[in-house]
């Protein structure tokens, strides 16, 4: 037997990914005080001494935040700790007042659980930090570039969620994180606008040889706060591990942060141990032990999930897998595809034909808006796709109707009877397909042939003089039977 060996220039490595999820939990209040959440306020005026870390201040936990952690640890089948601890995690920046941060260490809410085929190690609760403005040279203090600091958002009430190191591509990164960010929406703990930075993400990637069972030294990188920059980030931290690890260097483990707009890598400190931070238990809080009530009433606030309902609508309603969950994952389609199918006035409504309808024409006529809040109505449109299907209207003269419904509302039928969208009478059509033929003598000897692409510039020529009020699958057929090809 002839032994093959491998320099690390030849070898195969694959990457190994984990993620930590922040998440702003959407309460009334700070997660231990009683100041009122904002977004875009004037700096500094939701603060008092509790979040301002005054000496001698005691928090309080909010109870509603608390609600809100339970419900998505039972999204994500996690294992309820019977009690949990609060402790100080501690480190010095401009951002933490108090020079710690409150947050939980070594008993956390949640332990193991899972979402998809990516298992979850932890869900905690903690406390975020203030916001830091870079005023660069147009806010300069006593002629120096500064950084000032907006406490608005210090003690904001957070859940950080930690996978284990599952995923194995940056693309099923990006995935993962879409199908979490449905879920935690859906259950309405937080708007998760990854934009505002209420749901920011911190990848740990790492590389391996290919087979193998052990963890390379990782990487963090920090605040990713879209599907796109977080696969990009993570593309780009892969390739530059295998350019080290190929080159004959060691991988350093530290923090990065990666520019989407130049795609540069940049080191901002040493990778910290859980040491570092000096976590003791938090002095001023008792233990967080959640009763039997408590987490019934979670369990009771838990809508059906995105994942169960893309199966539902795969199982139940036929639609194929990239419907289902469009549909699954932007809750406010599914609500609205649902709220169409139940309307007992536009009658029967096939599922995956008033699926299609909104996926491909509406959702690009709203765009990201909720078509709950567009003047198109659940109702409206399923009629419009009955209307369609019940040969009442064209396919082309609906999306008309559709864009007069979707500017200014209204009913379908009134629409095409005041716009005159109705389909062409029989003898109508009838005299515009022979008309058609007539003009088209050069299509139709290519129909003859075999030639079926020909058959547009007859449909064509229909569809202009009819100005689409005809089926063209109609015109097809009426052409087909006056040639002679069945």
């Amino acid at each position: 037997m002839t032994t093959v060996t491998t320099t690390p220039t030849e070898r195969a490595y694959e990457p190994v990914i984990g993620l930590e999820i922040h998440l702003q939990l959407k309460t009334r209040t700070k997660m231990f005080c009683g100041c009122a959440l904002s977004f875009g306020d004037e700096p500094n005026t939701h603060t008092c001494p509790v979040c301002l870390g005054h000496p001698g201040t005691l928090p309080v936990p909010n109870a509603e935040a608390i609600h809100h952690a339970l419900m998505i640890g039972l999204a994500l089948e996690c294992e309820l700790a019977p009690r949990s601890i609060f402790h100080r995690k501690n480190y010095f920046y401009p951002d933490l007042p108090k020079g710690y941060q409150i947050s939980q260490f070594d008993i956390p809410l949640w332990g193991r659980g899972r979402l998809g085929e990516v298992r979850v190690h932890r869900v905690h609760l903690e406390e975020d930090a203030a916001k830091l403005v870079h005023a660069g040279s147009s806010g300069r203090i006593h002629g120096a570039e500064a950084s000032v600091v907006d406490f608005n958002r210090g003690g904001t009430p957070l859940v950080e969620i930690v996978t284990e190191p599952d995923l194995t591509s940056p693309a099923q990164a990006g995935e993962w994180l879409r199908l979490l960010r449905a879920t935690l929406g859906r259950l309405g703990v937080s708007d998760v606008n990854m934009d505002e930075g209420s749901l920011r993400c911190d990848a740990n990637v790492s590389i391996r040889p290919a087979g193998s069972a052990d963890l390379g030294t990782k990487t963090e990188l920090k605040n990713m706060n879209s599907f796109r920059f977080l696969e990009r980030g993570v593309a780009a931290e892969i390739a530059r591990q295998e350019e080290i690890v190929r080159g004959g260097g060691q991988v350093v483990q530290e923090t990065l942060h990666y520019d989407p707009t130049t795609g540069a890598l940049t080191p901002l400190r040493s990778k910290e141990e859980a040491h570092d931070y000096r976590y003791f238990p938090e002095p001023d809080l008792v233990p967080l032990a959640p009763t039997e009530e408590m987490v019934s009433r979670a369990r009771d606030a838990l809508p059906e999930l995105p994942a169960a309902r893309a199966e539902r609508f795969e199982r139940d309603l036929g639609l194929t897998p990239e419907t289902a969950r469009l549909l699954a994952f932007r809750s406010e389609l599914g609500d609205f595809f649902e709220a169409g199918l139940a309307n007992g006035s536009a009658g029967a409504t096939d599922p995956r034909t008033l699926a299609s309808w909104i996926t491909v024409e509406l959702v690009p006529r709203l765009g990201d808006a909720d078509p709950a809040d567009s003047a198109v109505e659940p109702g409206a449109l399923a009629e419009l796709v009955r209307m369609v299907s019940a040969r009442e209207v064209s396919g082309s003269a609906a999306k008309e109707v559709l864009d007069a419904m979707a500017a200014e509302g209204g009913r379908p039928s009134s629409i095409v009877a005041e716009r005159g969208l109705g389909l062409a009478a029989a003898d109508e059509l009838s005299r515009v397909v022979d008309r058609a033929i007539e003009e088209n003598a050069d299509a139709v000897e290519k129909i003859r042939a075999g030639k079926d692409k020909a058959m547009g510039a007859i449909v064509g020529s229909v569809m202009r003089e009819t100005k689409g009020r005809a089926d063209g699958g109609e015109v097809g057929r009426m052409v087909r039977e006056r040639l002679g090809l069945g």
